[in-house]
């Protein structure tokens, strides 16, 4: 089957391999859509960052080439032994690998875990691919009327709920999300499912500054504002919570000032690069900093809001396209073209 592996720093290659079966206690998926994320785009330009090149996984046994693709949907087309999963089922996988063993796994924090990885950067297979056969504990069902397309946004959302529920965000509370990428676009909808009064979104991006606008964002463009200064004024004060979504050095302190006396800052993005902070603006004003990685038990909660209409792939995809397109018209032009917010892959 033909499959988008990752053998090095920019370097994927759509290679033919050998298509996997079901194992015991594992599910055989046909993938429908795959979505490229902000991570498999870390890979691509600066990795190896979660993909296991000189030793292998401690979980998987694998290392580089890896197939990539983490969030993706499909039907069920074959089941291995003690699975209860039927054939034909539409399903999401939840991708994340833990061991059970160490401290923050038998404390519940399974995305803590010591060697965690992630089904598509650290081995198991991958959504760029045509099938998968994944652990039957990954798999989560979706309704009819959640479609293919927007199942491939389970995972992403998932990352945005988990990123609001971590937060100290109460119903009425005012936020802002500094990054309208695909993650932060996510964000603002998790804060309307939330109940948070007022969103505010800081970017430059003339094309997702019209998606936040079209989410219900109110949005500040850095080119126009002293962001801090417009936020504080707009929100008499500052925000209650502020979501750094950009992994850009110089916002992490922006999004920090923004907030109130006794304010949160959540980051939820990966930092390529070190980005100072003055502890004394943390001290001075009580503030809390955050940060999350991935998620945790939240899938369920993540379809039923999509069931209700949230996070639409309608108003998020903005390209469809094929697996032997997926380095030149994905990853590629997600670094060329701004316009762009999210694109899904799907093997045909």
């Amino acid at each position: 089957m033909k499959a988008l592996r990752w053998h090095g720093l920019k370097d994927l290659r759509l290679d033919n391999i050998e298509e996997p079966t079901a194992q015991p206690g594992k599910v055989k998926i046909k993938v429908e859509w795959c979505g490229i994320c902000g991570s498999d785009l870390h890979e691509y330009t600066a990795g190896p960052i979660f993909i296991p090149e000189a030793l292998p996984h401690p979980i998987t046994g694998e290392k580089a080439p890896i197939v990539m693709g983490h969030e993706f949907s499909g039907k069920v087309v074959e089941v291995g032994e003690g699975v209860k999963v039927n054939v034909g089922d539409r399903v999401v996988v939840e991708p994340i690998y833990s061991c059970g063993k160490c401290d923050a796994c038998k404390s519940g924090y399974y995305n803590l875990c010591s060697t965690m990885g992630f089904l598509g950067l650290a081995g198991g297979g991958g959504g760029f691919s045509e099938y998968v056969a994944a652990e039957e504990y990954m798999v989560h069902k979706i309704p009819d009327t959640v479609s293919y397309e927007q199942g491939a946004l389970v995972e992403p959302s998932a990352v945005a709920l988990h990123a609001v529920r971590q937060s100290k965000l109460k119903v009425g509370d005012k936020a802002v999300v500094f990054g309208a990428g695909p993650i932060g676009l996510l964000v603002i909808e998790a804060l309307k499912a939330s109940g948070a009064s007022e969103i505010y979104a800081v970017e430059l991006s003339a094309e997702r500054k019209q998606k936040a606008t079209e989410l219900g964002a109110i949005v500040i463009d850095p080119k126009q504002y002293d962001v801090v200064e417009e936020i504080h004024k707009r929100t008499n004060g500052g925000a209650d919570v502020a979501y750094e979504v950009t992994g850009v050095p110089p916002v992490l302190t922006q999004a920090l000032n923004s907030t109130k006396v006794g304010g949160e800052l959540m980051i939820v993005s990966i930092f390529e690069k070190e980005a100072p902070i003055k502890p004394n603006n943390i001290v001075m004003m009580e503030r809390s900093v955050k940060g999350i990685i991935g998620y945790r038990n939240v899938f369920p909660a993540v379809i039923s809001l999509m069931a209700q209409g949230y996070f639409s792939a309608e108003k998020l995809v903005t390209k469809r396209i094929k697996l032997d397109e997926a380095v030149e018209e994905g990853f590629e032009a997600l670094l060329k073209e701004k316009n762009q917010v999210k694109i899904l892959v799907k093997a045909e």
